[in-house]
């Protein structure tokens, strides 16, 4: 018999899936644009997340059993042509873009550290190349190491942000005097870095596809999510706060890899070697994981009839080629043409965050339309309905953060990515959905025929109108 999970293994799965090396960065960056008030931001995507957390829960309540993600929820509650944005959207253009910029990261770091005769996009293009060559053969060399390694990263989170709040490192301290002043301040400032902050909690739901192996997963689903982001918050802010008393702010904002100017800071070589190396593990261990995981997400949009059926096709080691080929080709593109250069890491993690806010737009709207279509089904816990509150104050959040997303030529670059790649999966999911399959766009599909739907909603309890 399968051993069961509890509470501690659920937040390490909900923790261990949002933390990346590219959180250092968004962190670094908003530290120097706002000091210490970018904590403030941080709380304020904390709290729209848990709100959040409650739409995954009660969805999850829903269809227990579903493994389709998002694109399966908004199936079911805004039909086939959300479903393939809200699936596109999160799981396939979020992760090309993030794993481009993991990549990246690393062929920075050992250009900088190790290889400064080779160039850094080279360096990344050679990992990629590797992780190709490794999952093309289904071999996961780091699903035996990817918990060591993400344990390593949130303990050196928590030891460098202890060392460095306590003024307890080998570098310079900066006093206050010494400081540079905030580019962004007062409350509408912090809020406009919400958009920012929103990277270090992305992704909340990837607890759910565990929820089989939990001991109680109607308990321990939602409060993995608030739980797992809420520890996150605590560390990374400890760690944020340690930055300013060994950094500039203004040092911290313009550099394109401001975690890594802080470890030198407060350790010197030390510092910038461990941090370094535990950039490269997170980088290339999260770049491994896109590459095995995603392509099989493809694949079963294509076994849906959302993708077209090459997507689901497999080697003889049982390795969806199609969907690997393209998310690699994609990130050797963006490496290739200069998209990932060290100036606009940050913007590529600014849309990635536009697409995943989309995302979450979309579950929430879903949310809202079941609660009238299915009133009164069972599996609901009305205590948590609330009124729809959560789930508009998560929409107007998350509507917010995309208009606010960035300034001057920054916004026109993250707008100009967000608006292409998003009207092309539009374009391709309304042909695709009625001209390809000939089927209705917007017709959401029955809660019943859903494999996993929750088995105590009977079939002579039909949906109400919306």
């Amino acid at each position: 018999m399968e051993k069961k999970l509890g509470l501690p293994s659920a937040i390490a799965v909900t923790v261990g899936l949002i933390v990346a090396s590219s959180c250092l960065l968004s962190l670094g960056t908003g530290i120097g644009l706002a000091g210490r008030g970018f904590i403030i931001s941080m709380l304020i995507v904390l709290v729209l997340n848990i709100c959040l957390a409650l739409s995954f829960s009660e969805l999850h309540d829903l269809m227990p059993d579903a493994e389709g993600g998002m694109g399966q929820y908004t199936k079911v509650g805004l039909g086939s042509v959300p479903s393939i944005i809200s699936n596109v959207s999160a799981y396939v253009v979020v992760n090309l873009l993030a794993a481009s910029v993991e990549v990246a990261m690393c062929g920075m770091v050992v250009n900088e550290l190790f290889l400064p005769q080779i160039p850094a996009p080279a360096i990344s293009i050679l990992f990629l190349a590797a992780l190709l060559l490794i999952n093309y053969h289904g071999v996961d060399i780091f699903s035996k190491i990817q918990n060591i390694v993400v344990g390593l990263l949130l303990l050196s989170i928590l030891a460098m942000g202890i060392i460095s709040s306590l003024k307890l490192g080998t570098g310079q301290i900066i006093d206050a005097a010494s400081q540079t002043p905030p580019a962004v301040t007062g409350l509408s400032g912090y809020v406009s870095l919400s958009s920012m902050a929103f990277w270090l909690f992305i992704g909340i739901e990837f607890v759910i596809p565990v929820s089989k192996s939990l001991k109680n997963p109607k308990r321990d689903v939602l409060l993995a999510m608030i739980l797992g982001i809420s520890i996150l918050f605590v560390l990374q802010s400890i760690l944020g706060n340690g930055m300013t008393n060994y950094v500039t702010l203004t040092e911290l904002a313009s550099s394109s890899m401001p975690h890594m100017v802080f470890a030198r800071n407060l350790l010197g070589t030390p510092g910038a070697l461990w941090m370094g190396l535990i950039t490269i593990l997170a980088g290339v261990s999260t770049a491994n994981t896109v590459l095995g995981g995603i392509p099989n997400v493809l694949a079963g949009m294509a076994e849906n009839d959302l993708l077209p059926k090459c997507f689901a096709k497999k080697n003889k080691h049982n390795v969806a080629l199609t969907g690997m080929f393209f998310i690699g080709i994609g990130d050797t593109i963006l490496v290739i043409t200069g998209v990932t250069n060290s100036s606009t890491l940050s913007s590529l993690l600014l849309a990635a965050s536009c697409f995943w806010l989309t995302s979450y737009i979309l579950v929430n709207l879903t949310v809202l339309v079941l609660r009238r279509r299915y009133p009164d089904h069972p599996a609901r816990r009305k205590s948590l309905v609330l009124g729809g509150i959560p789930q508009i104050i998560a929409i107007i959040g998350d509507v917010y953060m995309i208009v606010h997303i960035a300034e001057g030529a920054q916004r026109i670059f993250i707008y100009q990515l967000y608006f292409v790649i998003l009207a092309v999966t539009l374009i391709y999911a309304v042909i695709w959905t009625r001209f390809v399959r000939k089927q209705p766009m917007f017709v959401p599909a029955d809660l019943s025929d859903i494999e996993g739907a929750a088995s105590s909603y009977t079939n002579n309890q039909q949906p109400a109108a919306v």
